[in-house]
């Protein structure tokens, strides 16, 4: 009878340790196969962390794979005895996560121009500084949904998504607003 290795098996969790610790130093050396070894260990654990963070499953799948798609040119600046690879990676994708909320970050309406530099005219011919006290008069509830709607173009569903409440909270809110 052979012994099986499994899951909780000590043997099993030294024998996965030593298989990433020759991928990485693989991958160092430009290793594709060593690389895709790393995604196939690493890619769900790192999906779920950005998950968590981003709070999108679509734009979770996108910096997972902008995460990976990093790991080809920064693995090299990986070095095993400062950090454990597993927490030096999720540092990885924490960092991406967070550029993309970043970059995701709403333009406040004060900054809001058009393309020729002078003050917008979203508001239908009406002057910025008029459409500024209009928004300046509603609840801060009301204004964040009006502005993710109109301004950021985000729609009920994503705003419902971001915001924690129900997406016939928004539409309720959006139409007070208006």
């Amino acid at each position: 009878m052979t012994s099986r290795v499994t899951p909780t098996d000590p043997n099993s969790e030294q024998l996965m340790s030593a298989r990433v610790a020759q991928a990485i130093q693989r991958a160092q050396q430009g290793d594709r196969e060593a690389l895709g070894f790393l995604y196939t260990r690493y890619a769900d654990d790192v999906h779920g962390y950005v998950r968590s963070i981003v709070k999108d499953p679509h734009e979770a799948e996108d910096v997972t794979q902008q995460v990976f798609a990093k790991l080809i040119n920064a693995i090299g600046k990986y070095e095993s005895r400062r950090v454990p690879f597993v927490a030096w990676l999720m540092r990885v994708a924490r960092n991406l996560a967070i550029d993309h909320l970043r970059a995701q970050r709403m333009v406040p309406v004060e900054e809001v121009r058009t393309s020729d530099g002078g003050s917008g005219d979203p508001a239908g011919g009406r002057p910025m500084s008029e459409l500024q006290e209009a928004l300046s008069t509603l609840p801060p509830d009301q204004r964040e949904v009006l502005v993710l709607r109109h301004f950021a173009g985000f729609s009920p569903v994503e705003i419902a998504t971001r915001s924690g409440r129900s997406e016939g909270s928004i539409h309720g809110l959006h139409h007070r607003a208006r």
